[in-house]
Formats: structure tokens, C-alpha cells, sequence
């Protein structure tokens, strides 16, 4: 187990960890959260050695070994899949001595271990590792130097990922991938054996891939059973009693309950929209989340809208005259909330390049109503700002032109305050924002700038969990239509009516929600081909020996399943009696009092004996499906 005693750890004269106590056991998977600043990455670097903590005890295992995910590496022209396989140490330092031995009985002790480590199917993992990933098979033999920044990334997880280990840390691993690689990874992490560390901005992808959560704040941390949301939750409990808390909790309840209500006129229209109904409604009923968030953002509303904004009509779109995607008949309306689905390299950037007129229709109908101004959000647009400006002068112009008269400085601090900046900040010049920063910054100006149709092409990414979720709240009341690529599930599910998939170079309605999306036939084949990762060290025999805990574990939930079944089963039909005799108005005329009152009585108890039954079998059930999953993936 990784386990820290009182750890104490400054950065300068600032302490910025101290009294840290956790214990991390294998098998646990741990989303390390906080806020930027608190820690998380320092963390990181402390159990890989990189740093060493003032006060304190670290430790784990003797023999334990630890994979990491590069952020940055030394550009090398050694092909992507040797850069891959290249993770594998023992790997390929027995292939080295190999290469130098002559002694037949060194050289065959060296090829059983070989075997051992199974070798043979190394490439292909690897190659497996990469198709996952996203990586067409005609690219993973390039040399990693001329790959882009955000492959050389995706190189870096898989290198990750191809390494044997106890304990595997992952910081921002989903930040250059795609939902599908995300999706992929996902199941991914759910057969890998060992402990696990995740520091990620995607709620969905940590909900689904972690059991406990480390939370990180005020120099300090707590170890929380359950998934980043249950962690939130946990949280909030803790405060719940504050008044100024409440109040801010029934605020957001009623700003969620008008969006509730404007989905339930269209609860029939589409799966996914009662889907989320429920969700919303679920989340009514909870503890406030982001009770302490930084961020107060909107989106103004457009002043006019046409209708239709954006007509299409047997639209073709590509490049240099080649078609990319051909026979787009989609129109976009005032109020659309539209995701687009795809895989990478599907053609979705081109749509949207298509929509905010980066580039023009190879041939068709393409038109644009007259009040059709585009918020246009997506990464190269950090790239094009003047960076000498500073946030303050570049954005007065926007809100003077909002308020139809001269912007007062404190009007535009007040705005940029409520997206997280800083008096310092917004003084400082644009160059010296991080990433992140820059991104919030592009939102900012777009909001303000009153768009009837916002098009975000991966808007997430760099953004912290609290700016996310605000991001969610701004776009749930915002009136204008709203197009959306994003690898955000959380984002999605919260903010999507209709799904368009960008699928074989066409653009097609799809009626499903995001996890019909997953089953799709593309999906499901990345998934079957996944690889099993495997933990330093472990035989087949050791593996055989995991896959048969987990079929025991798969036995033992289906015995408390059928067990459930059974008593609930006893309960309806006692309830159904009781309910008949209830239903007949002869025995509130004939039946003593006190015999009535009993049978009252008994069918509000088995009300809720059957309530709470129901409560279990459904947890229980999602247990037993998501244990059969692994051990469908692991295998078997």
C-alpha cells in the first residue's frame, strides 16, 4: 500500500502540504482533487521522488513499481510504437542482453524470462494500446518528433499504459483525447489490477473510473470513500448547516428547476432529454455542489435571432475540392442544443469550421439568417489573441458595445471577477495567462458579446472542475442555440437536447443518448480489442488466479441479486393482498377498527420494506453489471 504519515512539504516560505495522511491500498482507484495551487501535481512528484517532503513518511512496498505519465519528453525520432514498447523496462532490457550474450544456457535462461514477460505480444499490445487511443495504424510507426503536441501527449498515456506496475499515476490524462478515447481508456483503467491516482477536469471520466477521492485543500487532505460527485456531496454535507449556504442552495435549486421545467415540455422528443430529467431532479434533492465555487458567469442573451439561424440543404464540405462529408440536410433553430458525435478525423472540425464560415460549402444550399451572430469558441483562438493587450482593454470594448454606452472600469472588473480573474490579472498582458486562463478569457468575450448561436469546439479543455460546471449553469439559461464538440460527458448530458453523428461522411440525426453512443458497432470493436494491463511482475498464473476472484465476486453479487429478487417478490404479493382488500369498500364498512388499522398499517410498512428492496436490487444489479463488464473485458 502507498501510505503518508504527517507530511509536510513548503515551497519556499509558502507550506503548501502539511499534516497530509492518507493510505492507498491496490485495487483502489483515488481522484486526487483540489483547486489549482493545492497540490495536486506536488503530490505527484513526491511519491515519484522528483521531490522530497520536508517532515513526514512516505511509503510503499519494497518491489512496488510506479507508472507515470509524462507531460513533457525529450522529442526523439524513435518510431511511436518503439516509444511505446520503450515503457516496458524489463522488456527491453532483457532484449539488450540478448542482443550481447553468447552463452547458450545465459541465452535461453534470458528467452524463458522473455516469455515470461510475454514478449511476443508486446507489439501488438502496444499497437492495440494505440488504436485506442486514437492513433490510425498507418501512423504509429512515425517518429514521435513529428507528431503535434497533443499526440505526443497521447504517446506519452500509451507509453504509460504499456508499462507494468503496482501503482499507476495519471495527471490530465484525458486533456488531448477524444470521447472515444476517453471512452476507450475508461474501460481500460477498469481492468487494470493495480492502485491507481487520477488528477483529471472531466467529472464523467472520474466519476466512472474512481472509488475514493483524495481531496486536497488548505495545506491539508482527506481521503473520501466513493467517485469525485459522491466526494462533493460529502462536502457539502459538512457545511449544509451554514445559513448562507442554504440560501445559495436554494438559489441553485430553483435556476435548475427552470431548466427542468423547460425539458419536460420535450420529455417525449428524445431519450436522452428524460434521461436527464431525472438526473437534474436527482441533483435537486442533493446536497449543494460547488458550494464554494469562484466562478458567476452568463451568457447574454441575443438581441435578435433568425429562424432558421443556419439552413442546409444537400451540403457538401472538405477541402482543396475533396468532399469531406456530403449531403448535409440539417437546419439550426433558436433554442438548439446540438452535441456532434464522431470519431477523430470524422469531420466534425469541419462542420463547425463550415458553420462560423472559416471555410465555404463544396456545392449545395448553405445559408445563414440575417441575425445569425456566431460565438465561436476552439483552441486556435487562444493562439490569436493579442497577447501584449491586457484583459482589461481587450474586452472594454465588448461590454461598451453590450451597454450601449462607455464601459466604467470597475463594470468590466466586476465582469472578468465573475469568470475568476483577479484585479492583478486582468492588468497583467495576455501573454503571461496560463492556458486555462486564456481559455476562460475567449468565453468571457464571447458571452458578453451577445451571440445567437455559440459553436464550441472543445470548449473544456484546460478548464478546472468549477469553471466546467458553470460553464454548464451559463449555458442552461442562455436563450440563443447552442452547437457543441466536446469529450465532456458531463457537459452533454447537462446542456444537449439532440445529437448529431458525424459518421462514413455524413451528418445524421441520432435519437440515443450518450451511452447508446458508446454500444455503437465503431465503439464497441476498440473496446473488445482492448489490452489487459497487467501489474510488475504477474505470471499467466497470477492473472488466471485474478479472473477467477473476480467471477467469485460476480457470484456472490448475483446470490445477493436473486436473494433480493426473491424478497421482493414475497413483499409485492403480500402488498398486492393487503391492496385488494384495501380496494374493496366493504371492508371499511365490516372490518373492526383496530383490524383495519393493523392492515393500514401493514401496507405502509411493506410500502416501504418494497421501496427500499427496489433501492437495493437497483444498486445491487448496476454492481453485479459493472463486475461482469470487467471480467467480460479481462477476458472471460
Amino acid at each position: 500500500m502507498l501510505r503518508m504519515q504527517n507530511l509536510k512539504f513548503r515551497r519556499g516560505q509558502d507550506v503548501l502540504l502539511q499534516d497530509l495522511n492518507f493510505v492507498v491500498h491496490p485495487g483502489q482507484r483515488v481522484a486526487v482533487a483540489g483547486r489549482n495551487g493545492a497540490g495536486k501535481s506536488t503530490l505527484f512528484q513526491l511519491i515519484l521522488g522528483e521531490l522530497h517532503p520536508e517532515d513526514g513518511e512516505l511509503s510503499f512496498p519494497q518491489g512496488w513499481r510506479i507508472a507515470h505519465m509524462l507531460q513533457e519528453a525529450a522529442v526523439t525520432q524513435r518510431p511511436g510504437l518503439a516509444y511505446v514498447l520503450d515503457g516496458h523496462d524489463e522488456l527491453r532490457r532483457t532484449q539488450a542482453k540478448i542482443e550481447n550474450e553468447t552463452h547458450p544456457a545465459k541465452l535461453a535462461e534470458l528467452h524463458s524470462r522473455l516469455e515470461d514477460l510475454n514478449a511476443y505480444a508486446a507489439e501488438a499490445r502496444g499497437a492495440e494500446i494505440l488504436a485506442g487511443l486514437g492513433f490510425a495504424p498507418a501512423d504509429i510507426h512515425k517518429p514521435y518528433a513529428e507528431f503535434s503536441g497533443g499526440w505526443r501527449i497521447r504517446l506519452n498515456l500509451a507509453r504509460a499504459l504499456m508499462t507494468p506496475c503496482d501503482l499507476l499515476l495519471l495527471d490530465e490524462p484525458t486533456n488531448h483525447l477524444d470521447l472515444e478515447a476517453i471512452i476507450w481508456l475508461e474501460h481500460w483503467l477498469a481492468r487494470f489490477p493495480g492502485a491507481v491516482l487520477l488528477i483529471a477536469h472531466d467529472r464523467a471520466f472520474l466519476d466512472n473510473c474512481t472509488n475514493h477521492t483524495l481531496y486536497l485543500s488548505g495545506g491539508s487532505g482527506r481521503l473520501y470513500q466513493g467517485n469525485y460527485s459522491s466526494c462533493e456531496q460529502q462536502r457539502a454535507q459538512q457545511v449544509a448547516q451554514d445559513a448562507a449556504q442554504q440560501t445559495k442552495q436554494a438559489a441553485k435549486a430553483a435556476h435548475i428547476q427552470k431548466f427542468v421545467d423547460r425539458f419536460r415540455a420535450k420529455a417525449s422528443k428524445a431519450k436522452q432529454v428524460q434521461s436527464r430529467i431525472k438526473a437534474l431532479e436527482k441533483l435537486q434533492s442533493s446536497p449543494a455542489l460547488h458550494f464554494d465555487s469562484p466562478y458567476r458567469v452568463t451568457f447574454q442573451n441575443p438581441d435578435k435571432a433568425s429562424n432558421p439561424l443556419i439552413s442546409m440543404r444537400n451540403v457538401s464540405l472538405g477541402y482543396h475540392g475533396k468532399a469531406v462529408l456530403t449531403q448535409i440536410g440539417q437546419s439550426i433553430l433558436p433554442g438548439d442544443r446540438i452535441g456532434v458525435l464522431g470519431e477523430n478525423g470524422a469531420g466534425k472540425s469541419t462542420l463547425l469550421k463550415a458553420m462560423v464560415g472559416d471555410i465555404s460549402p463544396l456545392q449545395g444550399d448553405f445559408s445563414k439568417g440575417q441575425h445569425c451572430a456566431i460565438g465561436y469558441f476552439a483552441q486556435h483562438q487562444l493562439e490569436s489573441l493579442e497577447l501584449t493587450r491586457t484583459a482589461l482593454s481587450a474586452i472594454t470594448p465588448v461590454i461598451t458595445k453590450k451597454l450601449s454606452q462607455q464601459a466604467t472600469e470597475q463594470q468590466v472588473r466586476d465582469y472578468l471577477g465573475g469568470w475568476g480573474f483577479s484585479d492583478q490579472m486582468i492588468t497583467r498582458p495576455l501573454a503571461t495567462l496560463s492556458g486555462g486562463e486564456k481559455a476562460r478569457f475567449v468565453l468571457a468575450l464571447l458571452a458578453a458579446d451577445k451571440p445567437a448561436i455559440l459553436v464550441l469546439d472543445e470548449p473544456t479543455n484546460h478548464l478546472d472542475l468549477d469553471m466546467r460546471d458553470a460553464l454548464v449553469m451559463a449555458l442552461q439559461s442562455y436563450a440563443g442555440a447552442v452547437v457543441i464538440v466536446s469529450h465532456d460527458r458531463s457537459l452533454l448530458e447537462k446542456t444537449i437536447d439532440n445529437f448529431w453523428l458525424v459518421a462514413g461522411g455524413r451528418v445524421t440525426s441520432f435519437s440515443g443518448d450518450l451511452s447508446d453512443y458508446t454500444q455503437l458497432p465503431q465503439l464497441q470493436r476498440l473496446h473488445k480489442n482492448g489490452t489487459t494491463p497487467t501489474v510488475a511482475g504477474a505470471s499467466r498464473k497470477q492473472l488466471r488466479q485474478a479472473r477467477a476472484q473476480q467471477r467469485q465476486a460476480a457470484q456472490a453479487i448475483q446470490r445477493r441479486v436473486n436473494d433480493l429478487e426473491k424478497q421482493l417478490d414475497t413483499h409485492t404479493r403480500q402488498l398486492a393482498k393487503i391492496e385488494a382488500v384495501l380496494a374493496d369498500t366493504d371492508t371499511y364498512q365490516n372490518m373492526p377498527t383496530a383490524e383495519l388499522d393493523t392492515l393500514l398499517a401493514d401496507a405502509g410498512r411493506l410500502r416501504r420494506e418494497v421501496e427500499a428492496l427496489e433501492e437495493q436490487w437497483l444498486t445491487t444489479s448496476s454492481e453485479l453489471e459493472a463486475q461482469l463488464n470487467a471480467e467480460q473485458k479481462s477476458g472471460h
